[in-house]
């Protein structure tokens, strides 16, 4: 018979695989009902997959969060072209599509970073949303108005736009200090004493955005940009 603890941890278990396959139909369909690009439809899952922090407080333990995100590793790895067993890819055809069309390896590193962020940080939400929103929303931001609107060009690993890494800046401030707005309400601090330290985590995952190929800023702002609020925040 389940504790009381524990039917609670898993009814939310439950509702975020929901969720996350809700989102990841959504992304199949996306580009159909609404006649954009697959790599839109990518974007949206991106950044959609990226408001799973905000659920962290309301479980009681780090396994819970850290199996929900450890098993989209299995998931976005059998979706990949990197899985042997093709037949079952094609069960997942909706994800495989959407995968397929970016850099295959980036959903299965973003599903590591939230899966080791999920376990090394259970205890202060704020450190994972400062690795997960940056990556979920400034790099969604930064590809799309970097497609459309990128003029001035540079180059560290990969090509880039000024105008990709400005909005990839604002989209991170924006999102993490919501996300600290969040969490002020459930834990009782300032946001306005960490302002600064959104500012310059911002700045730190749209450096790393930039020196980071082939999908691994999927794995690299993340980490990233949760070692530097933990070390601003005073937390090593």
């Amino acid at each position: 018979m389940f504790s009381k603890e524990v039917f609670t941890n898993v009814v939310l278990m439950v509702l975020c695989y929901v969720y996350i396959l809700f989102i990841v139909f959504v992304s199949g369909k996306i580009d159909k009902l609404l006649h954009t690009s697959q790599k839109a439809s990518r974007k949206f899952l991106h950044a959609m997959i990226g408001n799973l922090p905000f659920i962290i407080p309301f479980f009681t333990s780090y396994v819970y969060p850290v199996l929900v995100a450890a098993s989209f590793i299995l998931v976005t790895f059998f979706a990949s072209p990197y899985f042997p067993f093709r037949n079952i890819s094609l069960r997942l055809k909706g994800l495989s599509e959407i995968t397929g069309k970016g850099h295959h390896l980036g959903l299965i590193l973003y599903a590591v970073s939230y899966t080791l962020l999920a376990l090394f940080f259970f205890p202060e939400p704020s450190v994972i949303a400062a690795g997960i929103l940056p990556m979920a929303y400034g790099d969604c931001a930064a590809s799309i108005v970097g497609e459309r609107y990128g003029r001035r060009k540079y180059r560290l690993a990969a090509d880039k736009s000024l105008e990709g890494s400005a909005a990839m800046f604002l989209a991170s401030f924006f999102s993490f200090t919501i996300s600290l707005a969040f969490f002020s309400l459930l834990y009782q601090f300032s946001v306005f004493d960490k302002v600064f330290i959104a500012i310059v985590v911002a700045a730190v995952a749209t450096l790393v955005e930039g020196f980071s190929p082939m999908g691994f800023d999927n794995l690299t702002v993340p980490i990233l940009g949760s070692l530097t609020f933990l070390v601003l925040n005073g937390g090593v």
